[in-house]
């Protein structure tokens, strides 16, 4: 299996849904020169079974989305896929026009192919996914340096 990829997920033409496509942009200009060929960053704006096919042959997977839910606009949350069970799901990991991530990777899982045990996802709390706009709202813009920084560090301290 490949290394490290980073999937920054939402369309970044609707407000704070494009957080997470931001911030792998912002983690491919930082990541340090030596883990360049280690680490591959990648933008989406799909869930479930396309998204579990991205991360088909890669050894560990970095997940970057929006989430709606309780918190306030602009918290950082680092989340395993047994935690994302438990709460509501990031903006991309689960639609009603397909399977959940987590569905989709247990088919894949059973279907032999190879994917990443190690699976994290970075869900920033969001305040507005549905206006037209380029720009998040100022809370999410925030968080966009402390996502950036924690993703860095995920990949520094696990290499």
């Amino acid at each position: 299996m490949s290394h490290t990829l980073i999937i920054g997920l939402g369309n970044p033409i609707l407000t704070d849904d494009g957080v997470g496509v931001q911030v792998a942009r912002a983690v491919e200009d930082a990541l340090p020169p030596h883990l360049r060929d280690e680490v591959r960053v990648t933008e989406a704006a799909v869930g479930g079974l396309r998204l579990m096919e991205m991360m088909a042959g890669y050894r560990r997977v970095i997940l970057i989305d929006a989430m709606l839910g309780p918190d306030p606009a602009g918290t950082l949350r680092r989340l395993t896929l047994p935690e994302l069970e438990t709460i509501s799901p990031t903006q991309h990991s689960a639609s009603a026009h397909d399977a959940s991530l987590i569905t989709a990777l247990e088919a894949g899982r059973r279907m032999g192919l190879p994917l990443p045990d190690d699976i994290v996802i970075y869900a920033i709390a969001a305040e507005n996914v549905v206006d037209f706009g380029e720009q998040p709202t100022p809370a999410v813009a925030q968080a966009i340096p402390r996502a950036v920084e924690a993703v860095i560090n995920e990949i520094v301290h696990s290499s």
